[in-house]
């Protein structure tokens, strides 16, 4: 079945049903003890949460999202079993743990192949970046699932964000407005389990598969022109901000970035006493703001766009520099050290 037609109605109902089935399937896990059998996550003295806690919130969001996004549009069809693959593999990594280089190559290979099956009517050169942006999300997304209520919190608003602008363009794109519409609304369902204090974390299952539809369906309207390729990065602007920022800072030390620590920007509003739920609140108020100027920009002329997109990268800045401020303080009234690394939640 195809969905020809999309309207805000239509979409409201997938985001309702899917944030019903995505909570059930989760509550089960919980209520049958299974969710600690498949994979738990183990506090260490690095942490930022102190008990055992699931990791499955992956097989409550990946599983509706795929099943809504090949109803909306069987054209989507390779997006959805590159996201299944990519959970299955990240979830043999959360129960067993995998080397890093098999991931990176799982990623990269979900990337590859939806750019040489759909490649966008641009020069070749164009897909370079494209695919190291798609790449990027998928890892940051990784790395953005530290705190209560974020991650689950920001996919709610990110694809929420991609079914109005699906909605709002001339030629309504129904496959990405009801996909959109869908992982938002398992989103929702899975954020109810984990505002904080959390009942489960996202896991790798989870967080992958998010940062590569938020890549894959991004490439997806800007391919059929139904938003232009800066919408994307504007949406998901707070994770592409602080994860980048991280990065370039442990690589400029010399550190595996990819081994989890303490250092982002909103793992250190928690431990300068903001807490989860308040930092978590902040973010949402960030992100929301930025995809009310992604919306609203998609009516100016390109111009004034990319004007938008400067300024919110400068209030980005902006925000992290005073961030820095008050770690320096921090670490200066208790002594803190400047990093610390094998940090999760």
């Amino acid at each position: 079945m195809n969905f020809t037609s999309a309207s805000p109605g239509l979409c409201a109902a997938v985001m309702l049903a899917a944030a019903i089935l995505a909570t059930l399937i989760l509550r089960v896990l919980i209520a049958t003890g299974w969710a600690w059998r498949i994979a738990t996550d183990i506090p260490n003295h690095r942490s930022l949460h102190t008990l055992p806690t699931p990791r499955v919130g992956g097989l409550g969001i990946v599983p509706v999202s795929a099943a809504f996004m090949f109803v909306a549009g069987h054209s989507l069809w390779l997006i959805v079993v590159l996201t299944l693959g990519l959970a299955l593999v990240s979830q043999v990594d959360d129960r067993k743990g995998l080397p890093a280089r098999v991931r990176f190559a799982a990623h990269l290979v979900a990337v590859v192949a939806l750019l040489a099956v759909y490649p966008a009517p641009t020069p070749v050169w164009l897909l370079v970046p494209v695919g190291f942006l798609m790449l990027w999300l998928i890892n940051l997304y990784n790395f953005m699932d530290g705190i209560d209520g974020l991650a689950g919190g920001m996919a709610l608003f990110g694809f929420g964000a991609y079914a109005l602008a699906a909605l709002g363009h001339p030629h309504v794109s129904p496959e990405l407005s009801i996909s959109g519409a869908a992982i938002a609304g398992a989103a929702l369902g899975f954020l109810l389990l984990n505002f904080h204090p959390a009942k489960l974390f996202l896991g790798d299952a989870g967080s992958v598969p998010l940062g590569f539809l938020a890549g894959a369906l991004g490439y997806w309207g800007w391919r059929d022109d139904v938003w232009p390729i800066w919408f994307s990065p504007l949406v998901f602007s707070p994770f592409i901000g602080d994860a980048s920022v991280t990065l370039i800072r442990r690589l400029l030390r010399g550190e595996k970035f990819w081994q989890a620590h303490r250092e982002h920007y909103y793992q250190r509003m928690v431990r300068l006493g903001t807490g989860h739920t308040v930092t978590a609140l902040i973010w949402y108020l960030v992100m929301f703001v930025g995809i009310m100027l992604a919306l609203w920009a998609l009516g100016c002329s390109t111009i004034v766009q990319w004007e938008i997109v400067a300024g919110w990268a400068v209030v980005l800045f902006l925000m992290g520099a005073a961030i820095d401020m008050r770690w320096r303080r921090f670490q200066s009234l208790t002594r803190q050290p400047e990093v610390d690394a094998d940090a999760s939640h």
